[in-house]
Order: structure tokens, then sequence, then C-alpha cells
């Protein structure tokens, strides 16, 4: 039986086994796709000797994108310019890696948004972790300026570095200053996920024809969405990215490549 799975830490909070499972059963295939927790102190040792895990692939969530990226053998070009994956196989006996977090972004946006990347302009992105490093290099490549604020401003900086020109840096309490002029929105911090904090934003600054976006889909409406959607800001939640991203892995592990169905969507959102 082929066997894959979610890997972080926590992990028992993933809808990844949910949305496998549901095209295993679509495409009958004999397969399994479940959860491992690794702890933070073996978590070097079990990427790196990743082919002896018993598993041909899987996906990668907080806090191990990084340490995953490194361990890999081979790299596809998004994961060597972002530093991080989300997506593992073995392929001839080594380790592969691809990180999907920006297709996926982009494919929502491009499903529940159309036309949000037509006229770019300045985009702010809430956050600096290894999704907003996917985030921030498909906003490049669709053509917008990118403004990063993060709590801590030298990890903001380092990702920035990478778009000379194109990204710049700040802390995230001057998120405010940079908003009034945003024509795109996107938190990609955990703040906003349940039990997890607020984010101190004025929804009041954003230019009305902006489009703000969550990648946390545990509330599948933020508090953050919430704020934008009373201000009648056109909004877009972050379940369609987790969706969209796992077509890829699953094609790589099971050898059939899946769609995004609304009914895959409406039993996802019944498990949150």
């Amino acid at each position: 039986m082929i066997r894959a799975a979610v890997m972080g830490w926590p992990v028992s909070q993933s809808r990844s086994p949910l949305i496998h499972g549901y095209w295993l059963k679509q495409f009958d295939i004999k397969g399994d796709y479940g959860r491992v927790a690794i702890e933070p102190d073996r978590a070097g040792d079990f990427f790196a000797r990743f082919a002896d895990s018993g598993l041909i692939g899987g996906n990668v969530t907080i806090p191990y994108k990084e340490v995953a990226a490194r361990a890999a053998y081979h790299r596809t070009p998004i994961v060597e310019r972002v530093g991080a994956a989300n997506t593992l196989w073995i392929e001839d006996s080594v380790l592969h890696a691809d990180n999907t977090d920006g297709t996926g972004f982009a494919a929502n946006l491009d499903e529940r948004a159309p036309g949000w990347d037509r006229t770019p302009g300045e985009a702010l992105v809430l956050g600096a972790g290894g999704a907003a490093a996917a985030v921030v290099d498909v906003l490049i490549d669709r053509g917008f300026s990118v403004r990063i604020v993060n709590r801590t401003l030298s990890r903001a900086e380092v990702l920035a570095a990478r778009y000379p020109g194109r990204a710049h840096a700040d802390v995230l309490s001057e998120a405010n200053r940079y908003a009034a002029t945003a024509g795109f929105v996107v938190n990609t911090t955990s703040l906003g996920m349940k039990g997890d904090g607020a984010i101190d934003l004025d929804m009041s600054v954003i230019p009305e024809d902006a489009v703000v976006t969550d990648i946390v889909y545990v509330p599948l409406v933020t508090p953050f969405l919430g704020m934008a959607a009373a201000r009648g800001l056109r909004t877009v939640d972050g379940l369609g990215m987790l969706l969209h991203q796992a077509v890829p892995g699953f094609e790589h592990w099971f050898g059939r490549r899946p769609s995004v169905t609304a009914e895959l969507r409406a039993l996802i959102e019944a498990d949150l």
C-alpha cells in the first residue's frame, strides 16, 4: 500500500487527510494518507532519514518547512528561492522537495476573486514565515510591489532581500502605514486562528477596491476577514489555498491528478 502523510508539530488539526482520503476514494486507489507528529528534537533526523520512514512522500506543515527543504536531495526552483518546502516525495531513492503553497494561493484567488492581479500595484504581506515566502514569490511573479511586515524585522528583511527593488521590509506595528496604499492585503501569520490572538490592522485606511485574504482557514471567516468584509472590501478565505496546494502532491504520490470541486470544499467546510 502506498503511504503518505502530513508532517508537523502539532499536526492533529490538519484537514489534509480528509482531502487526500476523498481523492483516494474517488480514484479507488489502495493507499493511505495519515498524520505524523514529529517532536522538535527529532525533526532534523526524521527528514534526513525520510527514505526510511515507510512513506512515499507527504506534506510538511509548521514548523518544519525550512527543515524539510534543507534535507532534500533535489529541490525545485521555488524551493531554492524561498528556502521552504511543503511537499516531499521519494524518487530514484532520494528525497525531492517542492513548494506548492504559492500555486495554491494563486489558484484560490484566481477562482474566488477573478481579476485580483489585473492591475498589480502594492501588496501588503503580514508575516515572514515559510508560507509568506511562497506568497511573496507568487505576488512578485504576478507583478506586485510587496511590503512585508513582521514582528521580527530581521526575518522580513531576509525575505525581502531575495527580491531587490521589488520587496521591502518593516515591523508589523507599521502595517497601517502601508495598508493605506495597498491594493492587496494578505495575512500569512497564525494570528486569527482559534485562540491565537488577533491582528491590529485598521481596515478603514485600506482602499475600497482592495482584495483582502487570509491563509488561515480555521475559522473560515477569521476576525481579520470579518473586519474587512464589514468595511465592504472583497475578501477571500484561506481554504481554497489548502485545497489547491494539495493537488500536485497527490499526483506525485498516487499517480492521478485530482480536481478541486465544490463537493470537496463542502466536505472540508463541514469539518471546520
